[in-house]
């Protein structure tokens, strides 16, 4: 019994109490270590965050990324899009013209397409772009290094300004033209000829007076022209026919080759021209668009030819429309860019959620967007509300939601 307590004693006694506490020192010991190890980590990892290139290098590489994300959606919805339509357009194309003349043909009409969708495939590319960012923690380590979230916006508001510039050149020097060039050359391999305005050809008016345009030539040269002018009785006064015209500046044709029928009293007489000019008409860069549809027209030929039209009381509403539309959609195109921020780097973007669900988000939204701009012309024409404020209202909606999201990002 005594050897048992004295064996107890040497293991709970005084000395096994001073190594208890001797092992709980060195545990604390170790803990205070590897807390104090962790800390200096974490600071030596700010330092390095901190010592990271300045904000204009850091936002290059934000706008280079930016225009990444762009050329990858821009090449991929070029894709897609170019093969359905060439599916589509050989459907058509029957026995009239072989495979080649039908790609040329998407190939030419791709640029207004994709024109078209811009503030779509801009509002994907924003997000794939700043998304990657923020999954590689490279927008976290600028954080930490001090960048502002209005630096990150200055970033991204540089390559989106040059790229409205560019949108702008496009539309008026690149897919308007393209277009008309393509829906030239298909007219002309449907119906083996160069005259191009089906359907009864295109009426102008001019207060009493009236013009009938059959055909166009190649060149852009006006066929089979007829003038008619009325009193306020309604009786026919005049009667012009032209084989054809040669459009001078300011509005101003030489019909050549003209037959003139006109009423003195109650007799008609009839009289045969080399020529006549005749002003207030179609000017040159306006009649290759007139059988085809606004997307052959650039900006300045949709708004010289609204303003035509309604100097001679015509309806203008579609061609005003148009023109609008094609001038906001950059700035349509501006709004999804900042839209694009919130919902790459807001709160939990990419921590709490797979990368391709902010992709399919982002998807959702610029179909969701798509309708709705449609949805918004549609009523504007119906309302006769004012075509600027309709064709604006997309981006400024989605401008304004984008600045309510962006009071919301923790950064």
């Amino acid at each position: 019994m005594n050897a048992a307590r004295a064996r107890r004693a040497h293991c709970y006694g005084p000395a096994g109490k001073r190594g208890n506490a001797a092992a709980r020192h060195a545990a604390k010991s170790r803990t205070s270590e590897s807390g104090s190890a962790a800390t200096s980590g974490a600071a030596s990892w700010l330092q390095r965050a901190r010592a990271l290139p300045g904000p204009g290098i850091l936002s290059r590489y934000v706008a280079f990324s930016l225009m990444r994300g762009w050329a990858a959606v821009l090449l991929g919805a070029m894709a897609v899009f170019a093969l359905l339509a060439y599916i589509q357009e050989l459907e058509h194309a029957a026995r009239l013209y072989h495979a080649g003349s039908a790609a040329r043909f998407i190939l030419l009409t791709l640029p207004q397409q994709i024109a078209t969708l811009a503030p779509v495939i801009v509002l994907l590319g924003s997000i794939l772009a700043l998304a990657g960012l923020n999954r590689s923690n490279e927008l976290t380590v600028m954080c930490a290094a001090g960048l502002p979230l209005g630096k990150l916006l200055q970033a991204v508001a540089v390559p989106t300004l040059a790229l409205m510039a560019c949108l702008w050149l496009a539309m008026e020097y690149i897919a308007a033209p393209l277009h008309l060039d393509a829906e030239t050359q298909r007219w002309n391999l449907r119906h083996n000829h160069d005259i191009r305005i089906p359907d009864g050809g295109v009426w102008s008016r001019q207060g009493k007076r009236y013009i009938h345009l059959a055909e166009m030539h190649a060149g852009g040269v006006p066929g089979d022209i007829n003038v008619f002018e009325f009193d306020d009785d309604g009786r026919l006064l005049l009667a012009l026919h032209a084989q054809t015209a040669e459009i001078r500046p300011e509005r101003k044709w030489l019909l050549k080759d003209v037959q003139r029928k006109a009423r003195a009293g109650e007799q008609l007489t009839n009289r045969q021209l080399d020529s006549l000019e005749i002003d207030n008409l179609w000017a040159a860069a306006e009649v290759p668009s007139l059988p085809l549809s606004s997307h052959t027209m650039t900006l300045s030929v949709l708004y010289r030819y609204s303003q035509f039209l309604e100097s001679n009381g015509q309806p203008n509403r579609r061609y005003l429309d148009a023109f609008w539309q094609k001038l906001a959609m950059p700035f349509t195109a501006a709004a999804m860019v900042l839209l694009a921020v919130p919902v790459s780097v807001g709160p939990g973007s990419l921590r709490e959620r797979r990368f391709g669900l902010s992709l399919a988000g982002g998807a959702l939204l610029g179909i969701f967007f798509y309708l709705s701009a449609q949805i918004v012309f549609a009523l504007g024409q119906l309302l006769a509300a004012p075509p600027m404020a309709v064709a604006l209202s997309p981006a400024v909606v989605v401008g304004a939601a984008a600045m309510l999201w962006l009071r919301r990002v923790r950064w």
